[in-house]
């Protein structure tokens, strides 16, 4: 088992590290994913946005236009410095090095965006990450994962079964409202019941 303090943090890319340790241009069509990502939220404007795996902020940077508040969590350091300074002139966004499997943050959301995290689980954490989500996603919120499909010897899951993890929580916590495949991305949206 590892522990608590390693959970969300695969072994970043070694001459990329200083840089961006999640190597998000590794996987390619970034700026495309965000695109889509925003384009599938429901709502033109969130009170208040949770990001989940906020990275270096390539994707916080144009999901705070969409939230009045936007909490980005991350669990490294060094990535999350670089999210900081890159939305250092946006005040509504609140950033906090995390690992959720530890300490959710207290308040609830209306927006909650799960971006690439959820493949560094096993099922154990995932079913924990999905009580604390489904706790803190007010009533008719939106929850919007977005996974690559591939897979690394440091993920425990692909995209696609982290996806399907959520989709079982439909009828009963969740309503599906839309899935995309994008390349190697996958997007899926649902709704708080």
């Amino acid at each position: 088992m590892k522990p608590a303090s390693a959970l969300l943090r695969p072994p970043p890319l070694a001459s990329r590290e200083a840089e961006d340790p999640w190597g998000p241009d590794t996987l390619g069509c970034v700026r495309s994913r965000d695109d889509v990502t925003l384009a599938s939220l429901p709502h033109a404007r969130y009170r208040s946005g949770l990001e989940i795996g906020g990275n270096i902020g390539l994707l916080t940077e144009k999901l705070q236009s969409r939230c009045d508040a936007l909490l980005s969590l991350e669990s490294s350091g060094s990535a999350q410095a670089r999210a900081i300074h890159r939305c250092r002139h946006l005040s509504h966004i609140r950033f906090e090095q995390t690992d959720i499997l530890v300490r959710y943050p207290a308040q609830t959301f209306d927006l909650t965006l799960v971006a690439g995290r959820a493949a560094y689980w096993n099922l154990r954490e995932m079913a924990l990450a999905q009580q604390r989500i489904l706790e803190h996603l007010e009533p008719g919120g939106h929850l919007v994962l977005v996974h690559w499909t591939g897979q690394t010897r440091d993920m425990c899951l692909d995209g696609h079964a982290v996806h399907d993890a959520f989709r079982q929580l439909a009828p009963t916590h969740l309503r599906h409202l839309r899935g995309v495949m994008e390349g190697a991305w996958r997007l899926d949206v649902f709704e708080r019941l």
